[in-house]
């Protein structure tokens, strides 16, 4: 068996080559102590993206964000996650918490469905619903605030 690269052998190579082939990798890097090897089969053909929507000014304007200057008085209840948000827990029953419902710690006050999964978010705050910043079916970003409790 003819050895190059300190321990890797022909047969080894050969081997490391079908299996980039066959497997249609791009490339394959295999390392015996300080010698390395790397193995270049067909680049795999990149996927056509389509193309961009275009992008519209009017959306933006109109989920305007509360102005950074005023000052919240309460506490801020915001997204946990990326998804969409629900007020209710199926859209034939009462929403989990209206504006000047008495919340606990703990208590359900939303749902944020995200990839499928609907997760039931908890208050972290004991108060009163202040207000509901977003509206059912809206979908949210992570950190967003959602809800104020005073």
């Amino acid at each position: 068996m003819e050895k190059i690269y300190g321990q890797i052998d022909i047969e080894t190579i050969e081997k490391l080559a079908d299996i980039v082939n066959g497997k249609e990798l791009s490339e394959i890097t295999v390392s015996d102590g300080d010698k390395t090897i790397t193995i270049k089969g067909r680049k795999c053909m990149p996927v056509p993206m389509p193309p961009a929507p275009p992008v519209s000014a009017a959306p933006a304007a109109a989920e305007k964000p509360a102005p950074k200057n005023e000052a919240v008085n309460g506490n801020i209840v915001k997204s946990p996650i990326v998804g969409t948000f629900y007020a209710s827990p199926s859209p034939d029953k009462a929403p989990f918490v209206k504006v000047g419902d008495k919340v606990s710690k703990g208590d359900i006050i939303m749902i944020i469905e995200s990839m499928k999964l609907m997760n039931e978010i908890q208050s972290d705050f004991d108060g009163v619903v202040e207000q509901i910043l977003v509206s059912d079916g809206q979908a949210v970003e992570f950190d967003q605030p959602l809800m104020i409790i005073k």
